[in-house]
């Protein structure tokens, strides 16, 4: 089956964060990011493959498990609809899940609050340690980029379809947290290095690159936390400190579970 103008315009719309979010579609590039996403049950609508993907033993197996139409096209083709720049044969558009903001926080859930953030690297990273650190929810703030797009979804490879992304107002977020008890923890070059790791659910907040955390999260928040440093560095990228968190968090949780 040939590539159509249909669905070549609509890989291209796609690529960019707002038409993406209006289509409720997301593109997934690499065998990895698509078996990663195929695993935790992502819908896929049909998929694009070069020559390239069957090359491999890996490539060929990913293949096999497709039952949605399947495009073949030129390495060359894929090169110009791929937003990689090595392509390795194959693209697949998926559905966008959709989540409810009071089932993704629920009472003793562990959560990710992405506040702001505008690098792309950052919020795929974050969404990847999540998954890592048995984080299970990530709720996405107004101003932060959009973590279904091309960019994110490939720092992330993937890995966001094994957890909640749900999207939220400042106001719906700390409603919501209140309502199921979830302690407030904003991260913060500023916040204590001593603080003591939370056992059970919590809401962790990691503000924008440059402003950091806003104010009136900070004011709601029952503890301001930082990643304790010993070199002469003074901050941290967002995505490492974020990182760094969750695991202090999860090693807290599996101390507290011996």
């Amino acid at each position: 089956m040939p590539l159509s103008q249909r669905r070549a315009k609509l890989l291209r719309r796609l690529h960019s964060n707002k038409l993406r979010a209006r289509e409720g579609l997301v593109l997934l590039e690499g065998v990895r990011a698509v078996n990663d996403a195929l695993d935790a049950g992502a819908v896929a609508s049909f998929a694009v493959v070069s020559p390239r993907l069957e090359s491999t033993d890996e490539g060929r197996a990913l293949l096999d498990r497709f039952d949605v139409d399947v495009v073949r096209v030129s390495d060359r083709e894929m090169a110009e609809v791929s937003d990689t720049e090595h392509p390795q044969g194959i693209l697949v558009v998926v559905e966008e899940p959709r989540a409810d903001l009071d089932q993704a926080l629920a009472p003793g859930r562990r959560v990710l609050v992405l506040d702001a953030l505008q690098d792309p690297g950052n919020v795929g990273t974050l969404i990847r340690s999540a998954v890592a650190f048995s984080v299970q929810t990530v709720v996405v703030l107004d101003g932060t980029t959009d973590p279904w797009g091309s960019k994110a979804v490939r720092a992330a490879a993937g890995t966001a379809f094994h957890l909640m992304v749900v999207r939220a107002t400042t106001d719906q977020m700390l409603d919501s947290l209140r309502a199921a008890g979830l302690p407030i923890l904003a991260a913060s070059a500023d916040g204590s290095a001593g603080f003591e790791a939370p056992l059970g659910g919590f809401a962790l907040v990691i503000g924008n690159e440059g402003a950091g955390v806003r104010p009136a999260i900070v004011a709601a928040a029952d503890a301001v936390v930082a990643v304790a440093m010993g070199g002469p560095a003074e901050s941290l990228n967002a995505g490492i400190a974020g990182a760094i968190l969750m695991s202090e968090f999860t090693r807290a949780n599996h101390r507290g579970e011996g």
